[in-house]
């Protein structure tokens, strides 16, 4: 090959790499896909794009409805319904392919158009999601030309999950589903709902009306439902509260499910029960008549544990677990177990008797029993058990699955025990902590509080590395939560939970070894746009500290 000849081939082969590079940068998918090759050449759709899928299947219907109005949406164009598939530019298809399980999808942008195909609808969703972030921000009014690319996707996680705590702080339906909508968005497919606790039951539960009529309210102080350390209570209180009727919790799951989403209710016990036990006290240890404990404390010596020696304590609760399995089709009931103050237990007549005639060591076992109990109860309704980690203490119930938030060495206990387990600990995973770079605060304040940045979350990996092969595969995945006490609005919500779920989003969905910390960072100023053109809080790649009250 001559020297010309040499230039020429180098002059290509730099030609394309820029060609190549120039369509990448434009292109901002989060999470990261498996695989993607960018090609030279742009697709448009415009005036007469055609959209073909299976009419039979109700599924791909729905997917294809939602595209041609976002795509209407932004460009003005509507696309056609096309019934013939030869003859459309943009096709929706099921078809088998080993390689990219249930929830994968390959997405391929050529001259004949644009054409999703997965194994089952959940893929074609995905592959929707990603393909909705190569449209442009805002409504141009104009044809859209959309880069010639080849994807193949798939998620390294089966469980990728969120939560929110509706019980310290309520929020309405609509305020749920625009939760849900961001998860979406971005590949997160478990919505983790907790429901119950100190502060509020927040579940209509129609043989036991109390629970909602007494255990959804409590006293507050005005013009704020947050207490200030220190602060003089005025006598003016108000009441303070909310709840889902049933009707409303199946349309949160209807709703969660259009976008593969499972909702995974948790009902707290056998602590964190004040609610319960103030709508009905007999079933304490005691029997004392309390109050909904208050944001601002409430009374220290009020009851927060469902008896364990009394058998109309577990009456109670397979009758209320009855109707929440008839809401929730969720494999997964989620039951709390953490943070039990025994105290009222030791002092119980009927808790000791129980751990006499259950041959128990102490309270730690008794627990154990009343999780095991329950898990059996589950179990026969063909449900799965998971609480917080401290259901291992004094014996794993069989079958439960654990989430991990203590660090993750509750996690590598079950993990090993060969448990499924749900990574969540609270470095860096509880997104109700302050975001903010340490360096940008003064240290005093960052040593008193913890700090989850964006790059915690980012570089976080759920397998530990004291985990064998084996037992890595019983990690399911992980999630963040987003606990309320201090969160107390839809824009506050946004604001701790973006945008560190677009970085946990990659975490679990994207191969360890295509994660690229700048080419993310990268991309939040595109989706910061994104977000905010849909009405949400913007962010950006360095986010402020954004409230000054103590956390969780």
């Amino acid at each position: 090959m001559n020297t010309m000849h040499k230039m020429k081939l180098l002059l290509f082969i730099c030609l394309s790499f820029w060609i190549n590079n120039s369509f990448a940068t434009k292109i901002n998918i989060i999470p990261e896909p498996v695989k993607m090759e960018v090609y030279e050449g742009t697709f448009t759709i415009g005036k007469g794009t055609g959209i073909y899928f299976d009419a039979k299947n109700p599924l791909l219907a729905r997917h294809s409805s939602y595209f041609t109005d976002v795509v209407a949406s932004v460009s003005g164009f509507k696309l056609i319904n096309n019934k013939n598939k030869a003859q459309s530019q943009v096709r929706l298809l099921i078809e088998p392919d080993k390689l990219i399980g249930d929830e994968g999808y390959h997405l391929t942008i050529d001259v004949k158009g644009i054409t999703i195909s997965a194994n089952t609808d959940k893929g074609v969703f995905y592959g929707l999601q990603s393909l909705l972030q190569l449209l442009p921000v805002y409504r141009t009014n104009a044809e859209l030309q959309l880069p010639f690319l080849k994807i193949t996707d798939y998620p390294r996680f089966k469980w990728r999950g969120m939560m929110l705590d509706v019980s310290r702080h309520f929020f309405s339906t609509e305020a749920v589903k625009s939760y849900i909508d961001l998860m979406a968005m971005y590949k997160m497919n478990v919505f983790h709902w907790h429901l119950t606790d100190s502060e509020g039951w927040r579940l209509e539960i129609k043989k036991y009306p109390k629970l909602t009529s007494v255990g959804a309210w409590r006293k507050e102080i005005p013009g704020s439902v947050f207490y200030k350390k220190n602060q003089v209570l005025p006598l003016d209180t108000f009441s303070y509260g909310g709840f889902y009727t049933q009707t409303e919790a199946r349309e949160i799951v209807r709703y969660a499910g259009e976008k593969n989403i499972m909702v995974v209710p948790e009902i707290e016990m056998p602590g964190h029960s004040d609610a319960a036990i103030t709508a009905y006290p007999e079933l304490s240890c005691t029997g004392q008549a309390q109050e909904v404990r208050s944001s601002f404390g409430g009374d220290p010596n009020a009851l927060a544990n469902y008896c364990a020696g009394k058998d109309n304590s577990f009456e109670f609760l397979e009758n209320v677990l009855k109707e929440v399995m008839a809401i929730f089709p969720s494999e997964y009931i989620h039951v709390g177990g953490d943070e039990v103050n025994k105290t009222s237990w030791k002092k119980c007549l009927a808790c000791q008797q129980r751990i006499k005639n259950e041959g128990l060591k102490d309270e730690h076992e008794l627990q154990s029993y009343f999780i095991k109990r329950i898990g059996s109860f589950l179990h026969k309704n063909k449900k799965k058990l998971i609480g917080w980690d401290e259901i291992l203490e004094g014996g794993l119930a069989p079958e439960a699955t654990v989430m991990s938030w203590r660090g993750e060495e509750g996690g590598i206990q079950a993990a090993r025990m060969h448990h499924p387990v749900v990574m969540t600990p609270v470095k860096p995973l509880y997104f109700n902590r302050y975001q903010a770079d340490t360096l940008s605060i003064p240290q005093p304040l960052a040593a008193r509080y913890s700090i989850n940045t964006l790059k915690n979350v980012y570089d976080y990996e759920p397998i530990p590395a004291a985990l064998s092969t084996v037992e890595s595969s019983f990690v399911l995945g992980a999630q963040a939560c987003l606990w309320t006490e201090f969160i107390d609005s839809v824009s506050d919500m946004e604001e701790m939970a973006l945008p560190r779920m677009l970085a946990l989003s990659e975490v679990l969905w994207s191969p360890k070894k295509v994660k690229d910390w700048i080419r993310f960072n990268n991309k939040l100023y595109f989706h910061s746009k994104r977000l905010s053109g849909t009405g949400r809080s913007v962010f950006t790649s360095a986010p402020f500290l954004y409230n000054n009250m103590e956390v969780r």
